[in-house]
């Protein structure tokens, strides 16, 4: 065979074996560590087995949901849904559209307000009414305003929402500061503390870095009844606030990701893959710690996992 031949049939089996176009996908980062996590661990999957380009998009649970509805690529999946916190996005676009799909294989999450164990000890705090007490808020009032602070979490995260409801019907407004800030700052706050040996509450969950890093506690609540949980989020409705009431413990969650029904038709392969997806909360929390409590990048443990865990990868992948 000449060499002409030889390059024309070379360039031929090139353009039948390659496909027809490349996968890629845009991938939802909400602020939460754990979120974040996922997010690249997704993204590592795609870039290192499937061979697919990737693009991280930062953007609050809102911002996520609209524009996977949109379904026109700026943003296909959800890394971290929490339901039923963000039950009012999945009801609109899971739901009623019918324009985004959430995965049924679910880790499980469990969600509560947390103080240090010496704090705990020291004070005989166990019960999240014991933060009404006077002298418990006293020791958490940094700022001299009378108010002991409690950090309920992040801007735009539908639990921040919950808990600033809780902090009134618990009766704890009188004693307690609601704080929402990036959860770095109530990391930050935790630390300094626990160092000075000083009071602090804060929105916990698990799985998450936070009980890695610190010695916490989980406090009690009255148990999940669902006729006291009533919420309303301020995506249903301005005065959600006051048409909400919550004061009982948080049921238990289902977490899972979440992806636009756009997709399969765009990235077939990253779909499929999707839909295989699945993780422990020991899984996240171990993600969170490297991330948060190491100081490591994201895309790194990402992909230090990829390459450790071949044959789970490999499930996800069907092979």
């Amino acid at each position: 065979m000449s060499l002409r031949k030889t390059l024309i049939t070379a360039t031929l089996l090139s353009a039948i074996s390659a496909p027809a176009f490349a996968e890629e996908v845009k991938i939802g980062v909400p602020s939460w560590t754990g979120a974040q996590a996922i997010a690249h661990l997704l993204g590592a999957v795609v870039e290192m087995r499937i061979g697919g380009t990737v693009e991280y998009v930062p953007g609050n649970n809102a911002t996520i949901f609209q524009a996977m509805d949109q379904g026109k690529g700026d943003i296909d999946v959800h890394p971290d849904v929490w339901l039923p916190n963000q039950e009012s996005f999945t009801k609109k676009y899971v739901d009623e559209a019918g324009t985004v799909t959430l995965s049924s294989n679910p880790y499980e999450g469990n969600q509560g307000f947390c103080v240090s164990k010496d704090f705990a000890a020291a004070n005989n705090i166990t019960d999240i009414a014991d933060l009404g007490r006077p002298d418990v808020a006293a020791l958490m009032d940094s700022d001299g305003n009378g108010k002991g602070e409690m950090w309920i979490g992040a801007p735009g995260w539908a639990s921040a929402n919950v808990n600033e409801v809780k902090v009134r019907d618990y009766g704890l407004l009188d004693f307690i500061e609601p704080i929402r800030a990036e959860e770095s700052v109530k990391t930050a706050r935790i630390k300094d503390s626990i160092a000075k040996g000083e009071g602090y509450a804060f929105y916990c969950y698990k799985p998450h870095a936070v009980w890695y890093m610190f010695d916490v506690e989980m406090l009690s609540e009255p148990t999940f009844d669902p006729a006291k949980y009533v919420m309303v989020q301020p995506s249903d409705d301005a005065d959600w606030y006051e048409k909400s009431s919550v004061a009982t413990k948080d049921a238990l969650k289902e977490v899972q990701i979440a992806w636009s029904n756009s997709l399969p038709e765009r990235s077939p392969a990253i779909a499929e893959f999707f839909e295989r997806f699945a993780l422990t909360a020991d899984d996240v929390s171990n993600f969170a710690y490297e991330i948060s409590g190491k100081g490591r990048e994201p895309a790194e443990v990402a992909r230090e996992w990829v390459e450790a865990n071949p044959d789970r990868v490999d499930a996800w992948l069907g092979l």
